[in-house]
């Protein structure tokens, strides 16, 4: 049994090691709200919500999930008991509608939560099978070709099992092609638009087919699954769908149009732990495969993330990269490594998220603080 008395919200600024470019902007600073939840049994856990400080990515933003925490997901859930963390999705989704990253913050706690009540690895928790994780990295938009190879070549050479190369029209075909080149045959590409393209500027996507890449990621607008299934049609490169799944209800559309081969499910974006494993179950009775991306989460919320990817149908690399590809210095104890091979161990040997929150990084980080009771 759950009861909440109490969560405290923070604000924390963390600076980014470089500047993340994508095609909807530029990053050198990540905003992030994270969350302390308090049972009344004593015990304790940290989330993290995902929202941007922009409306670029998501209608969601870090200002509208801090309201719409204190205001409406909070007085759901505070002091209510709770069997198991999966009842707070049906709780949350009641005559409340959207808001998935300012509800997955706190639904995820909960999970969070309930791994520490019964001291188990969150991870176990929630049924995954993985030790490790096979980890891919986000390559930002680049200045020229020759800059994007440079990257690409040290991050296999540092032993990423995935380079994703983010694209824009006019930094595109011939940005991939380069590092195809320069990569072979065999190197581990996909491209990522984040919603960048319309349907009249598909001859660069197709062109893209050539270059035998993983998949291309959400080229086209995240809430249009009919041009999707009109593009997919043209490709034969994988479309992978991000934004555009923000439900079961959604994936099972990405089905039954043809509008994409894989799914990256990113927790936050769905909702919480409860509708990603609802999607992961899915995709894997019908044959889609997919991965867990990253959203510049600190190192809080990319233990929700690993223990998400230990899941079995997570078939391709994900964007779970250790904690020194973003930040000078994390703000949980250890930080996230990985392994020459690539790979990211799941931290089944202690109960909970895995990782210590460092308070004293995260106070002296943060800008803003909430007690909602």
């Amino acid at each position: 049994m759950i009861t909440l008395d109490r969560i405290t919200l923070r604000e924390i600024r963390l600076p980014l090691r470089e500047p993340f470019q994508i095609s909807s902007g530029v990053m050198t600073e990540r905003r992030i709200a994270l969350l302390e939840l308090h049972d009344r049994s004593g015990a304790t856990a940290w989330s993290e919500c995902v929202a941007d400080d922009t409306p670029n990515y998501s209608p969601e933003t870090i200002d509208t999930c801090w309201t719409v925490i204190s205001r409406f997901v909070a007085p759901r859930v505070l002091g209510v008991p709770f069997e198991a963390p999966g009842d707070v999705h049906d709780v949350l989704e009641r005559d409340f509608r959207g808001h998935g990253m300012a509800k997955a913050a706190v639904e995820m706690g909960m999970w969070g939560l309930e791994s520490e009540i019964l001291r188990m690895p969150l991870a176990r928790l929630i049924g995954g099978t993985r030790t490790e994780i096979a980890t891919g990295i986000s390559l930002g938009i680049q200045k020229s070709p020759d800059a994007l190879v440079e990257k690409a070549q040290a991050a296999l050479a540092a032993g990423y099992r995935k380079v994703k190369i983010k694209i824009k029209p006019g930094f595109d075909v011939a940005f991939v092609r380069a590092a195809r080149a320069a990569l072979g045959p065999d190197a581990p590409l996909m491209a990522d638009a984040n919603n960048a393209y319309t349907l009249d500027e598909a001859d660069a996507l197709v062109a893209l087919d050539d270059l035998d890449l993983m998949m291309i990621e959400q080229p086209l607008a995240w809430d249009d699954l009919v041009r999707h299934a009109e593009l997919q049609k043209r490709l034969r490169t994988p479309i992978c769908l991000d934004e555009s799944i923000t439900s079961l209800d959604r994936a099972r559309d990405m089905v039954t149009l043809g509008s994409g081969r894989i799914v990256n499910i990113k927790p936050g974006r769905v909702g919480g732990f409860t509708s990603s494993l609802a999607i992961h179950d899915f995709c894997e009775s019908h044959g889609i495969p997919v991965w867990c991306g990253g959203m510049l989460e600190s190192g809080i919320g990319r233990a929700y993330n690993v223990a998400l990817a230990s899941l079995s149908n997570f078939l391709k690399p994900g964007d779970v990269s250790p904690s020194a590809r973003y930040w000078e210095r994390d703000v949980v104890i250890p930080e996230w490594t990985m392994s020459d091979q690539g790979m990211v161990r799941v931290p089944l040997d202690r109960p909970g998220i895995g990782v210590t929150v460092d308070i004293e990084r995260v106070e002296a980080l943060t800008v803003r603080r909430q007690e909602l009771r």
